[in-house]
């Protein structure tokens, strides 16, 4: 197999908001790569509905939003990195606006022109900034302008084999270029790991099919500490088709800002079921989406209904064009009728560990947004906060490696070493089939409610398919499927293995068999030196 080499200052690996955020504060320090195994505009950023969360209202405080963040998180949130995020965040979504970015706005009485506010689940105030509910697009048609405009260099489907590193510092990635058949081997002493999350785990998700999760295991095997991997968060409403619990395609999301304009949950006897919660409707997403499983599980029927039918058409349309065309194409006029929805895997509230600045244990290896474990997020994510959260951590990233020294001399067999890369035969057909397998046992034994159980009986089933897995990954010919299939067998383990450490009910993750709270504030940590995990008390 043909090898390239490729030295470069910075090398950002995935194009989200994490990712081209950080590439557009280094871009001018130095040669700069951001390498998609897909295509550019393909990232979780790009089907982010809501907005984001940031404090701009005068009514509004900080200390109001960093409130609601620390109770969404269930008591795991570390408050030093929300006071960071809520604070530094007004400064960051101006950015945003200065470069171009059209957010939603209106003007007062005075004739000035401000950004109009929604307001999503757990949160006490309208701080949501938006662009009707495709703010995601937005978002990242801005940065790709800005970084069309640098001449930062992309590389398209190029996914990243594995990492160079010596576990105590980074030195440059195998990447494998599927258009040509060969490999890339990239040298840099600074790498942002910006790939996002992996809801691809899941059969019934609402992520892209990218979001399988890689970036968590590159780190990993190169040596990174991941941690709190049990927490996953379902988004309560995801657009239910039948059809759709037997397919592997992402689902469709309908945004928390539906709730926000007044939206109301309903069971199929036409019954609210969200009154217990002060918030009601915009109780936070763990809350309203074990609400949800409890009613379908009670009731027989496979979904629940978002009823937004009450308020003006004219406002429905504007506000949600995107939704309601959408729900128009399979006959549901939400301007009538209710929307049929269901919880959804959606986001990844631990990953790998970083410091305020980004860092990780491994010295040049940064991590910002799905793919980080920053400490934001706790065990359960506020709604918005993720946007945010990759804004501000990208960018404290970027200062810090903008200021530090890296190195890139080392040991010859450090940087050619491919013993990871199969030389066998090819092998087709099987990889879904495996997936398939996965990603249901996923769903039906990692959901929203858990039981030690089941997670046993889960782990054995992905620990046997993931030896199979292995073994036919080993006697084929490099496939992106086969490279992503693996990662996914051992992503999955991972996310077992740290679901058994937690021996209580937190947040995003309910284990029947221990329904309460710990009396003692723990995070789960996987690394090569802990293969069955451990756990560190804070």
């Amino acid at each position: 197999m043909r090898i390239e080499e490729l030295r470069v200052d910075y090398l950002v690996l995935g194009s989200g908001i994490a990712g081209l955020t950080f590439a557009l504060k280094v871009a001018s320090k130095g040669r700069c790569l951001i390498v998609t195994k897909k295509e550019d505009k393909e990232a979780n950023t790009n089907y982010a509905q809501g907005g984001i969360a940031c404090v701009i209202d005068p009514e509004d405080t900080f200390a109001s939003h960093i409130g609601d963040t620390m109770k969404a998180g269930g008591g795991l949130c570390k408050r030093e990195a929300v006071e960071i995020l809520v604070k530094e965040g007004p400064e960051r979504v101006k950015e945003l606006v200065d470069m171009g970015a059209e957010f939603e706005t209106y003007k007062d009485r005075d004739g000035r022109k401000l950004l109009r506010l929604s307001r999503e689940g757990g949160h006490s105030a309208r701080r949501i900034v938006f662009s009707k509910d495709t703010t995601g697009q937005e978002i990242e048609r801005i940065l790709l302008e800005e970084i069309y405009d640098k001449n930062v260099e992309i590389l398209e489907n190029h996914p990243v084999i594995k990492l160079i590193s010596d576990r105590n510092q980074i030195y440059g990635a195998w990447l494998f270029n599927k258009r040509q058949g060969k490999l890339l081997k990239v040298i840099s002493g600074c790498i942002m790991l910006a790939t996002g999350g992996a809801g691809r785990l899941f059969l019934y998700t609402t992520n892209p099919a990218v979001a399988t999760g890689e970036g968590l295991i590159l780190a990993y095997k190169a040596g990174a500490i991941l941690k709190n991997l049990e927490f996953i968060q379902f988004h309560p409403t995801a657009l239910y088709r039948s059809e759709s619990k037997f397919t592997d395609e992402r689902v469709f999301l309908i945004t928390e800002a539906v709730r926000g304009e007044g939206g109301i949950l309903k069971n199929s006897k036409n019954q609210t079921f969200m009154d217990f919660h002060p918030l009601k409707n915009l109780a936070p997403r763990d809350i309203v989406a074990r609400e949800i499983d409890k009613q379908i599980k009670e009731t027989g029927h496979p979904c629940v209904y978002l009823d937004i039918s009450h308020l003006d058409k004219r406002f429905i349309i504007e506000r949600f064009p995107n939704i309601y065309k959408t729900c128009l194409e399979i006959g549901i006029d939400i301007t009538k009728e209710a929307i049929p929805v269901i919880p959804a895997a959606h986001y990844f509230c631990g990953g790998v560990e970083t410091d305020l600045w980004g860092r990780t244990n491994i010295r040049g290896l940064y991590a910002s947004g799905e793919v980080a474990y920053t400490g934001v997020h706790g065990a359960n994510r506020l709604a918005s906060n993720s946007l945010l959260e990759a804004l501000v951590f990208s960018h404290r990233a970027a200062l810090d490696a903008i200021n530090t020294q890296f190195e890139v001399n080392t040991k010859s067999e450090i940087y050619n070493d491919i013993s990871e890369i199969p030389k066998g035969v090819h092998i087709c057909g099987l990889w879904s089939h495996y997936q398939m397998i996965i990603k249901k046992t996923m769903l039906e034994n990692v959901s929203i409610v858990r039981n030690d159980k089941d997670l046993q009986q889960a782990l054995k089933k992905v620990k046997d398919f993931g030896s199979s897995i292995k073994e036919l990954y080993n006697n084929s010919f490099l496939q992106v499927d086969g490279l992503e299939t693996l990662g996914i067998a051992l992503l999955s383990e991972l996310v077992i293995k740290s679901a058994l450490l937690r021996k209580e009910s937190r947040g995003v993750h309910y284990n029947i068999d221990y329904p309460s709270l710990s009396k003692k504030l723990y995070e789960t940590c996987i690394d090569l030196n802990h293969p069955d995990g451990y756990i560190n008390e804070i």
